[in-house]
Formats: structure tokens, C-alpha cells, sequence
């Protein structure tokens, strides 16, 4: 079988692209004369990309599309409609050109007999394992309509959940920025141009002055050094963190540090809830879903201990008692598993603390933020105060030798 990226119109006269897989060019496109499209432009993929035409998958897209798709996916199957059609209409509501050409080439495989979840399945990078196998799930036990509401209803709580983190940062961040540029502005520029005039004075200076002077003339003769070192650590941390043991104690890190890490480790379990409680709902094998929402919680720690939690649960322990034994979940969420293994009601109960979780990481971030901005206020204030005496204190040490 061949890939094919192919240009064809509508019997409406709207323009579509995407690829199609089959034996041969005019196989092609009889499956595409089939599914009501008219062929304008039809090659092989490779050829396609050399020549600059836009394939499937090519451009970002973000969450919130992938949220919407899914919002969209599940409303129109609970209405009846061919999944196909479903696809199709999908596609042409998506703002995201990249995912119309995604929703339509997954069109031509469920027309051709695939699944949506094996359609879908083919783009890791824009729909992953937990958003696959759910739907896979579904569909096996038939329930794919709700199913992908529940898949939609995550989706949709952790864009939610991005955007707010992202709206509390703005400010922080801003302080931040300023805080670096001003300090910038003064040692490489400010204090430069004082020097000369504090040299005139002797060397009797006030210590601030004299540290002030050292550190501007350091950065003035050094800076390309300062920024090559930057740079390289820079990229050696990426490269280290690239590893496993790199990313590992990364992690680790993250939930050992003081404020923050309490605030990581409650979204980072909140998440593995979520996935958790979202793939044993679709119908998902539990060692599996342990697996894939292990995968998913994005922390390597957590990562390890679903595997050893999985393992546990295949020999025959509770999932409750696995995790308790693991030591890294928070008691809230082995005691609710704990209940819903015993009422057979998991996805609920871990819906349930991944909501009380969310609560919770919510206020901590909103405290966080309260106590951060002052904090930078009050640093950039304390070097701007350290700058503003050492240049004034020998001023006034002139003044008094002139009297």
C-alpha cells in the first residue's frame, strides 16, 4: 500500500486536501470519486512534501481544537450520525487547518473499514495513547457516544486548567522581566558611565560602591563569557534532562520543592485521576489504564510507580493496597480507590478526588502567585536601593571632605 496526497473539490465546490492510502494512483482515486470528490491534483506523498504541498499533520494543533474536536465527535455520534459523516462535518467546523486535513483522512480509513480510533491512532503527535484508547474502548463495548463525552469533558478541564495557570503566570512573569531588565540596565550601562567619576574620588570609597563597581566591570569585560555559560548550561540541562535518569531526578525534584512541589504533587495525581478514571470508564484493561495514565501524568516518579502498581494489581493485589505500598500517592486517593473498588464505581470515586484535587491546586496556585509578586517587588527594590546608596553614598563623602 501506497500514501497518496491528493487536492480535490466537493460537490459543493469546497476545496479539500489530504492523503489516502491504496494499491496504486487510480485506486486512489476511485476511492476518493467514491466517497464523492472530485480529483484535482494526486500524488505520492514523498513527491507532495518535495513539492511543497500541504499534507496531513503539518502545523501545530493546540488543545483547545483537540477539545472542541472531541466535544464535537461526541455530540454528533450521540445524535446518530455515520461516523464517517461525523468526521466529515468535524473537519469542516475545525478552525485548524492541520486537524481538517487529519478529520478527513481519517474519513477515507472509517469509509474504508477502519476504526476511528485506528484512524486517529496514526497521528501519535496530535491525538496520544490515552485519547486512542479510549475511543478504542468505546467502540468495542459500544458505548463510543459517552465515552467520548467523558474524554471530552478531560480534554476540555485541562485546557481549562492550563489557561488559568498560564493567566497567573502572566503578571509574575512581567514583574520578572522587568526586574532582569532594570537590573541589566543599570550594571552594563548606568554604573559604567558613573565609574570614572568614582575613580576620580580615590580609592576611599564606601564597600557597596567598591562591590558595585567589581560586579559592573565583570560583566562589561566578560559578557560574552556570561552568555556562552548561560547558553551551555542551558543546553546541557536539556540534553540531561533528555535521559531517563536526568529526567527522573528532575521530577523528583519538583515534588521536593518547598511551596511548589505540594502544589506539582497535587496536579500531577489530579491528572493520573483524571486519565485513570476516564480510561477504566471507556472500558480500558486496568493494567493497561495504570500504564497509559502513569504515562500520562507527566512525572517520571509517578511514571515508575504506576508500572510497579500495575505489576502488584497482576498478581493478584488491590489497586488501594498497591498504591498505599507504593508510598508516592496521597492517602485522599487510596482511600477513594480503596471505595470504588469495593462499590465497583472506580471511575466515579476518581473523578470525585481528582475535582477535590483540582480545588485544591487552584487555591494553592492563587497563594503562590500572592506571594510571589511581592517578593519580586521586593528584591528589585532591594537591588534598585543597593544601586541608588553606593552611588550616593560617595557623593556625599565628597561633599563632606570639601567642608
Amino acid at each position: 500500500m501506497s500514501t497518496y496526497a491528493y487536492t480535490a473539490v466537493e460537490g459543493s465546490g469546497r476545496q479539500r486536501k489530504g492523503v489516502v492510502e491504496a494499491s496504486d494512483e487510480q485506486t486512489a482515486v476511485s476511492q476518493l470519486l467514491s466517497g464523492g470528490l472530485f480529483v484535482v491534483d494526486i500524488r505520492p506523498e514523498e513527491q507532495s512534501k518535495a513539492a511543497g504541498v500541504v499534507s496531513h499533520g503539518r502545523g501545530r494543533v493546540s488543545r483547545s481544537d483537540v477539545a472542541i474536536f472531541t466535544r464535537r465527535l461526541a455530540d454528533l455520534s450521540a445524535a446518530g450520525l455515520p461516523l464517517d459523516r461525523v468526521l466529515q462535518v468535524v473537519g469542516e467546523q475545525s478552525e485548524s487547518r492541520a486537524l481538517s486535513e487529519i478529520s478527513e483522512a481519517a474519513r477515507q480509513e472509517v469509509r474504508a473499514g477502519a476504526s476511528v480510533s485506528q484512524a486517529l491512532a496514526k497521528y501519535p503527535k496530535t491525538f496520544n495513547a490515552v485519547y486512542t484508547e479510549t475511543l478504542r474502548a468505546g467502540e468495542a463495548s459500544g458505548q463510543l457516544p459517552s465515552v467520548a463525552t467523558r474524554l471530552a469533558d478531560f480534554l476540555e478541564t485541562e485546557v481549562t486548567r492550563r489557561s488559568q495557570i498560564t493567566a497567573a503566570m502572566i503578571y509574575p512573569l512581567i514583574l520578572s522581566c522587568t526586574a532582569i531588565f532594570v537590573v541589566v540596565f543599570l550594571i552594563t550601562f548606568v554604573v559604567p558611565r558613573l565609574s570614572g567619576v568614582f575613580h576620580d574620588l580615590g580609592s576611599n570609597l564606601p564597600v557597596t560602591t567598591k562591590i558595585l563597581l567589581g560586579v559592573a566591570d565583570f560583566v562589561t569585560q566578560n559578557w560574552m563569557l556570561i552568555i556562552g555559560c548561560i547558553v551551555g548550561v542551558v543546553l546541557v540541562y536539556r540534553a540531561w534532562v533528555k535521559t531517563e535518569a536526568g529526567a527522573f531526578a528532575r521530577d523528583g525534584l519538583l515534588l521536593r520543592l518547598p511551596m511548589l512541589g505540594k502544589i506539582w504533587l497535587k496536579a500531577t495525581v489530579s491528572r493520573f485521576a483524571h486519565v485513570l478514571g476516564t480510561l477504566v470508564y471507556g472500558g480500558v484493561p486496568i493494567l493497561e489504564a495504570l500504564e497509559i495514565a502513569g504515562m500520562s501524568a507527566g512525572n517520571k516518579v509517578f511514571q515508575h510507580t504506576s508500572i510497579k502498581v500495575a505489576e502488584d494489581v497482576r498478581e493478584g493485589r488491590s489497586i488501594a493496597d498497591s498504591m498505599r505500598d507504593a508510598g508516592s500517592f496521597p492517602p485522599v486517593l487510596v482511600h477513594m480507590v480503596a471505595i470504588g473498588e469495593e462499590t465497583g464505581d472506580l471511575p466515579k470515586m476518581l473523578s470525585r478526588v481528582a475535582g477535590s484535587l483540582d480545588f485544591e491546586v487552584d487555591n494553592g496556585m492563587r497563594r503562590l502567585t500572592a506571594l510571589v509578586e511581592p517578593l519580586i517587588v521586593l528584591t528589585m527594590g532591594t537591588f534598585v536601593g543597593f544601586v541608588v546608596l553606593s552611588v550616593l553614598l560617595p557623593i556625599y563623602q565628597a561633599q563632606d571632605l570639601v567642608k
